[in-house]
């Protein structure tokens, strides 16, 4: 440990990046020959680095991605379908300086969430204030801050985050306080944040799930109209469709397997389009 009054200051002024690049300088005396200003010059890179890092560190807490999912991770030679010019377009954060909305769209188990929380980690890489909700938790949180009071900061809060990550919409019935609550977040962030959303259910059936005629149309105003949409698809191989003991009847249809028919109250799939410009669609087989 080195006791050199300069070491002691930068400990006290806690550049910490500047005192271990100090060291490691010390340690290899060839660093000597070098000139001062060069030396000096690694010395703030060090500590602009590491305060760098402790930012990045800070931003993906405050975040809490549900997923450590990164885009250098995702496997672009997997069983999903989808538009990777768009998926490497929105990797740039172009969307995010634009004020859009991304939505991640496809059925159960093709990686939206991943692809989302990609998404919201890159955001934080480049200097964006990330938080990831999925929505029926969120609708919960804004039901008992109407009771305690803490409504107004929370969606001051929700407000100004750069990347607001809302996972598993449409997945419950929207009460209508959840749907005013939803309107208000929107509103709030229209044109001045992004907003990226995650759903099994395909847009065409979102404004009826939320209900109300008047305030389906002012929501989806707000989230659709300036929205990148990335679609998923899950890749279906020839052989495993013939081997589908369900099979299709009297419809064409790729029907994944792993897929249980939805209950009478759920919403059925309907066209999804195909990356590659395949015809497919997502239909519940019937049998007479």
């Amino acid at each position: 440990m080195y006791t050199h009054p300069t070491y002691d200051r930068l400990r006290t002024l806690h550049l910490s990046g500047m005192l271990h690049a100090l060291e490691h300088q010390e340690q290899h005396p060839e660093i000597a020959a070098m000139p001062f200003l060069e030396r000096l010059g690694i010395l703030l890179d060090a500590e602009w680095s590491l305060r760098d890092q402790k930012r990045l560190q800070s931003r993906l807490r405050a975040a809490r991605l549900k997923q450590p999912a990164t885009l250098e991770d995702l496997d672009w030679q997997g069983s999903r379908r989808f538009d990777r010019s768009l998926l490497q377009s929105l990797a740039s954060d172009d969307w995010i300086r634009q004020h859009r909305n991304v939505l991640v769209l496809g059925p159960t188990g093709v990686g939206k969430t991943y692809i989302a929380c990609a998404l919201g980690h890159q955001a934080c890489r480049d200097g964006y204030h990330v938080l990831y909700q999925r929505l029926p938790r969120l609708l919960s949180d804004l039901e008992i801050a109407h009771a305690d009071g803490r409504y107004p900061k929370l969606l001051q809060r929700l407000a100004k985050i750069d990347v607001l990550v809302l996972d598993d919409w449409g997945l419950e019935t929207l009460t209508d306080r959840s749907r005013h609550d939803l309107l208000e977040i929107l509103d709030d962030r229209y044109q001045t944040g992004s907003t990226l959303v995650t759903s099994q259910l395909p847009v065409e059936h979102w404004h009826d799930s939320i209900g109300d005629p008047t305030l389906a149309d002012a929501i989806l105003d707000r989230l659709i109209h300036n929205a990148y949409r990335l679609t998923i698809r899950r890749r279906i191989h020839a052989e495993e469709t013939a081997a589908d003991p369900i099979g299709p009847v009297g419809v064409t249809s790729f029907y994944p397997r792993c897929y249980a028919p939805p209950a009478p109250a759920e919403w059925p799939w309907t066209e999804w389009p195909d990356a590659d410009g395949l015809s497919g669609r997502m239909a519940w087989n019937t049998r007479p």
